[in-house]
This record gives structure tokens, C-alpha cells and sequence, in this order.
């Protein structure tokens, strides 16, 4: 998996809860298993339990506070939840690239294979570029691809528009009622 498979896939996987729309593609357990199954993280038939799901809600929100601190000095740090995600996965570390490694198959080995991402998505260059929106009803993770990594929104279209209009409106408000 390049760095930017491993960028896709972790922003795939924080992309898997829609907090605009409160859709969450983990809402059981079987969703878990099919997802990881679906993209080769896991052998067919591997079946995740309430625990692993619990597991991958809590790492899948971990990143998503990782990635909106990369927004710059003064954002969101990463919390001690997702250090406690990722000392519950099975991983180790191998010397041969030097790498890490998932040590167990099955759901939670799906999960360390997502964790493993996040080093070679380092590695690569691309982990700081693994952004969230930064609009509150949106947090929709993206790949900041701007030259300047100066990239606030998943889309100047929808999300920054929406909140440029926002903050013009205010403004605006604030001038008619200072007159």
C-alpha cells in the first residue's frame, strides 16, 4: 500500500460516519466485518463483535480529532482515547522496511492494518495533509492536495461557502445594529 493508499484509506475510514446526515456505516457490528472485509483487511467471514465495534468507533473518532488538529497551532491535539485505541490492537514492529505491522488476523487485525496506515501515511509525507472539514456540521475528512496546505474545507462549494456566508451575515448584522 503506497502513502497514498494509506491516506485514501484512512480517510475512508474516518469518512465511514456522516455527521451532517448522523449516518454511521458501523451501526452493528456485521456492518464492521463487511466493511474491513470489503477492502481486504480482513479474510471473508471474519466477524466482529460489540467490542471491536466499540473499538472501531473510538478509533475512527480519535482520527478524526487527530486530523482536525492538523489544521494548524491552536487546533484540536489528539486525545488519550486514541492512544488507549491503539494499545488495544494487535500490532509490532518489524525492522524489514522498518514497518508496523498487524500481529493477529480477524477484525482487530483489520483494525491494526488501519492503525499501520497511519505510519507509512507519515512515512510518505501525507498524514499531516489528512484533514477534517473544519465547518461543525460537516467534519467530513479530506486529502489537502493545495500546494500551501492551506485547505480548510472538504468543499469551497458546499462547506466553505456555507460559513464564508455565515460570517458575512454576521457581520453585516453587527454593522446594521451598531448604526
Amino acid at each position: 500500500m503506497t502513502g497514498s493508499e494509506s491516506a485514501l484509506l484512512l480517510r475512508d475510514f474516518v469518512n465511514t460516519y456522516d455527521v451532517d446526515c448522523d449516518i454511521d456505516d458501523f451501526a452493528a457490528p456485521w456492518d464492521l466485518s463487511g466493511w474491513l472485509t470489503e477492502r481486504g483487511l480482513t479474510p471473508a467471514g471474519a466477524r466482529a463483535d460489540q467490542s471491536d465495534l466499540a473499538l472501531a468507533v473510538a478509533f475512527r473518532e480519535g482520527l478524526r480529532t487527530a486530523m482536525l488538529g492538523h489544521h494548524g497551532p491552536g487546533a484540536t491535539a489528539p486525545t488519550a482515547d486514541l492512544d488507549r485505541v491503539l494499545a488495544a490492537l494487535p500490532l509490532r514492529v518489524s525492522l524489514d522496511g522498518p514497518a508496523l505491522l498487524p500481529l493477529a488476523g480477524g477484525v482487530r487485525g483489520g483494525l491494526a492494518t488501519i492503525a499501520a496506515a497511519v505510519m507509512r501515511s507519515v512515512a510518505e509525507g501525507d498524514w499531516a495533509r489528512l484533514k477534517v472539514c473544519r465547518e461543525t456540521t460537516c467534519r467530513w475528512a479530506f486529502l489537502d492536495t493545495s500546494k500551501n496546505r492551506s485547505r480548510n474545507w472538504c468543499s469551497m462549494r458546499m462547506c466553505g461557502n456555507r460559513t464564508k456566508t455565515r460570517a458575512y451575515r454576521a457581520r453585516r448584522r453587527a454593522a446594521a445594529s451598531g448604526t
